[in-house]
């Protein structure tokens, strides 16, 4: 007894599609063939497919699988493209990140502890922080030290001994180095010490932080 040649196909479809063999229902290249194949099967002798409808088939299923090729092309120059930025910041080590800003938010009634990076050796300076309106609010000392990241405490009051009140307040430094040539920085500008690879992150210590390299906004 002759098979219906759509009911077969309908079959194939099916069994292409279920969810034991084929999870997520999509047709790939290999169930493509597998259809053309049963078509061509079971068609009837006395009415053959169509030769140009078998070349459509056929250049629709080649299509498909340069498509198939392509993507997974992509997918991999993509994961090597990622691979090879992230080792290309261990060239960064070294040099002096910039996160692009000197500010830090203080709240009343508390300390506020930060680190400022020195590039050259210091005989003298002062640390300052100013308000939003320029205005020093309060002054700390920096004493004789070689170059380097320094950690400072602000306890909280301006130079009256008043509570500062909540606020974005800006921290930079004067210092004189060991020539006696006056110097300044700012906090925000560190020495890149190491890089780290975490879950496909890329994260750079600076200071005695580690920080996303999405937060860098200039290496120099």
């Amino acid at each position: 007894m002759a098979i219906d040649a759509t009911s077969a196909t309908s079959s194939a479809l099916a069994a292409a599609t279920s969810s034991e063999s084929n999870p997520k229902g999509v047709l790939g290249k290999d169930d493509f063939m597998k259809l053309l194949l049963v078509q061509l099967q079971y068609q009837d002798p006395t009415e053959p497919m169509d030769t140009e409808k078998i070349l459509t088939q056929t250049s629709q299923l080649a299509s498909l699988e340069s498509a198939d090729n392509t993507k997974t092309a992509l997918e991999k120059l993509a994961a090597s493209l990622g691979n090879a930025q992230q080792f290309s910041t261990i060239s960064a080590i070294g040099k002096t990140a910039d996160l692009g800003s000197d500010a830090i938010a203080h709240d009343k009634g508390t300390q506020s502890t930060f680190e400022v990076y020195f590039p050259n050796a210091v005989e003298q300076g002062t640390v300052s922080i100013t308000d939003a309106d320029g205005k020093t609010v309060q002054t700390l000392n920096v004493g004789t030290n070689p170059a380097g990241v320094y950690q400072f405490t602000w306890d909280g009051t301006d130079s009256l001994g008043n509570q500062a009140d909540s606020a974005v307040y800006h921290v930079n430094a004067q210092y004189s180095d060991a020539n006696g040539v006056a110097q300044q920085t700012r906090l925000g500008a560190y020495p890149i010490e190491s890089v780290r690879f975490d879950q496909g992150n890329t994260l750079v210590k600076v200071g005695s932080n580690y920080v996303p390299l999405d937060n860098i906004k200039e290496v120099y």
